[in-house]
């Protein structure tokens, strides 16, 4: 992802090293918190200059992620992009599993419920907003690829079987629980090194940038934008 593979990178080492034991879950937050506030810059830098989350005072006083309203009840959004003229016209959805399971010694526990809240997400802004494109980032610790065992599949394997149903969604009229794109992430985080890597669900060997985003939502508002060499500029 060139420069924006960067960002991430730079954020993964704001953070403090991972806790052993009492934490995890404040852990977690703060890497989804990281990882949005580095692809919210990122699409910023591409042309979509009110992205949220954003530094206090270059959007407004708090520069916070939204709470939006959906079709079954409102949601707060990790990363958004949404104009007075067209609503919201993307949104990421970020989630993170960075410790082993104790008794499995696998990364796999909680993923079923937290996809679940991610697709209930979708399913949200889908039926107020059936043209937005929603990206779903879902990140395990790089260990995660690595954890199979005789008989099981890694947990970043199994993840992709799990998630390749809820990607690719072209049309507007698609079922409201899939996302445009939905890619499986590993992460290596610590304070002097950090690495980071994305996939299309389903398509372990793929790797990805933001550009699909972009084109997707440039394709979404033909007579408003067009993309190129992954920026979005408006249509004149």
């Amino acid at each position: 992802m060139g420069a924006d593979t960067d960002l991430i990178i730079t954020a993964l080492k704001s953070l403090p090293p991972k806790p052993t034991d009492a934490g995890k879950q404040a852990y977690s937050q703060r890497m989804s918190t990281a990882i949005a506030n580095a692809l919210s810059e990122a699409l910023r830098g591409r042309g979509l200059s009110s992205t949220r989350p954003a530094p206090p005072g270059s959007l407004d006083s708090s520069g916070a992620e939204r709470r939006m309203a959906g079709g079954i009840g409102d949601k707060k959004v990790d990363v958004t992009w949404a104009t007075e003229e067209g609503g919201l016209l993307l949104a990421l959805s970020i989630k993170t599993i960075n410790f082993r399971d104790s008794v499995t010694g696998n990364y796999q526990k909680n993923f079923t419920n937290r996809r679940g809240d991610m697709l209930f997400e979708a399913v949200t802004l889908h039926r107020r907003f059936p043209y937005a494109v929603l990206g779903g980032l879902f990140f395990f610790d790089h260990g995660a690829a690595n954890d199979d065992t005789t008989g099981r599949r890694s947990t970043f394997i199994n993840a992709h079987a799990g998630l390749r149903l809820f990607t690719g969604r072209d049309d507007p009229a698609g079922r409201d629980e899939q996302f445009e794109r939905f890619y499986v992430g590993l992460v290596d985080a610590t304070p002097f090194n950090a690495s980071v890597q994305f996939t299309v669900a389903g398509e372990p060997d793929r790797t990805v940038v933001l550009d699909e985003l972009v084109d997707l939502v440039a394709a979404r508002n033909p007579d408003a934008y067009e993309a190129r060499d992954g920026q979005l500029t408006k249509r004149r």
